[in-house]
């Protein structure tokens, strides 16, 4: 039994969530499908995965140290005991997916997902909000981070977006990390006293996380900080260095960021990040990611390296209104159709223009004529296709224009779906002026 809160509260959507209704849903639906068409034409396949995983995927992938893991995760047992969790991100899932299946490799993946975290709730963050991502699994080459950044920038510009920018980094490897780590934490211990209390008290845990910390106490210690870029390894400089040349060659302008941890331990060499010019700075991440090689071991495979990105799509919507990108509504619907006669016609006529690939829908419950016709002009449809007893007793339809101010006209039953598709609908033959009475 919930409590009396729990249940005044019943009919609302839980703190921090919300409910996208018809026409909005539309930008949802036309952003994936945009991102769809994208990917599948770069080579990448969907991935549908579970929206829970066994919670040791995260724990090991992003580190039981890292915030997400240890105060947004939304963590629990099932009813068999066993410890899950709702996806806090998307890439250890693909990765999990990898693992359990071995396709082959290269493999490239992409997915659409609601992504889950237990945050404060503010403008731009919810606490359920959906990602467009791609990942590619057993390819080291430079040139597929190229890629992956290529495929998120051509998104974010097929969108409409222009205000945006992209900071690029490399985090290293296993042979320059630990040396850089070493003198970053010297460099920090000896300001402790001037960090936040959050880091103050982790510092010791993962040194790379005070670069992330948007605080001005964190950001003027770290100013003067080692650069992790003037630390790279031989290999680990080249393979930067080839990425740079391919960003440059396909005319993708980025700023070099030191700071670009992205705050998962996965990440390994190339991290990059999209900041929107248009919205809040404390909110403005649409999107990132970068090349984690090292984390299918972490998960308990064999070395296998990866690359991908997630982008935030209610981030991208609203730096899409800042931006006053037009975002065109779904397209209206060809027909709507007006019974008088008991509804058989609308059925029979709404199925058969349905049939025909085009966009169609009726009235119910034995509504009148001007009932429909108020129905009929809120939908947006083109076209109200009125049957009443004349018609119904002829065999034909009065085809009636409702945006563009064109004659009404009568056709044939049989000639209906010509008729809304434009095939001689209103070439002016036989139409007809003559007015419904109540219409």
């Amino acid at each position: 039994m919930g409590s009396e809160s729990e249940e005044r509260g019943a009919a609302r959507a839980p703190t921090g969530t919300r409910d996208v209704l018809w026409p909005e849903s539309w930008q949802f639906e036309s952003s994936a499908a945009r991102f769809a068409a994208l990917v599948q034409g770069s080579g990448y396949g969907l991935l549908q995965s579970p929206t829970f995983e066994y919670s040791s995927v995260f724990r090991k992938g992003i580190g039981e140290e890292n915030d997400v893991v240890g105060r947004e995760m939304y963590e629990f047992a099932d009813r068999d005991g066993k410890l899950l969790a709702l996806r806090p991100e998307g890439t250890a899932s693909v990765v999990r997916a990898y693992l359990q299946h071995r396709p082959t490799l290269p493999w490239k993946a992409w997915y659409a997902t609601p992504l889950f975290r237990h945050e404060r709730p503010q403008a731009a963050r919810y606490r359920q909000h959906h990602q467009l991502g791609i990942e590619a699994l057993g390819v080291a080459d430079a040139d597929m981070d190229v890629e992956v950044v290529w495929v998120a920038d051509t998104f974010l510009r097929e969108m409409g977006l222009a205000d945006f920018s992209l900071h690029i980094g490399s985090m290293g490897d296993g042979t320059c990390r630990p040396g850089y780590v070493a003198e970053l934490a010297a460099h920090l211990s000896a300001h402790r006293d001037e960090l936040c209390d959050d880091h103050r008290l982790r510092l010791d845990t993962n040194p790379m996380r005070v670069l992330d910390c948007k605080r001005p106490e964190c950001r003027g210690v770290t100013a003067g900080a080692p650069r992790l870029l003037d630390h790279l390894c031989e290999a680990c400089a080249a393979h930067f260095d080839r990425v740079r040349a391919g960003l440059d060659a396909l005319g993708i302008g980025y700023e070099l960021y030191d700071r670009l941890v992205r705050g998962f331990d996965y990440y390994t060499r190339t991290t990059f990040e999209f900041a929107s010019g248009a919205i809040d700075a404390a909110q403005n991440a649409l999107g990132g990611g970068g090349r984690y090689d090292g984390l299918v071991e972490m998960l308990g495979g064999e070395p296998t390296p990866g690359v991908g990105f997630g982008i935030g799509l209610e981030r991208v919507l609203i730096a899409c209104g800042a931006e006053g990108v037009d975002l065109s509504g779904p397209p209206p619907l060809d027909a709507f159709v007006v019974d008088v006669t008991g509804g058989g016609a609308a059925r029979d006529l709404t199925i058969a223009l349905r049939r025909a690939g085009l966009r169609a829908d009726r009235a119910f419950d034995g509504r009148s004529m001007k009932a429909q016709m108020k129905l009929a002009d809120r939908s947006g449809a083109r076209v109200a296709l009125i049957v009443g007893p004349e018609e119904l007793r002829a065999g034909t339809v009065l085809v009636r224009p409702l945006r563009d101010g064109a004659a009404q006209r009568q056709v044939g039953t049989a000639d209906v779906v010509g008729a809304v598709s434009g095939e001689g609908a209103f070439s002016g033959e036989g139409a007809s002026s003559g007015e419904r009475e109540g219409t």
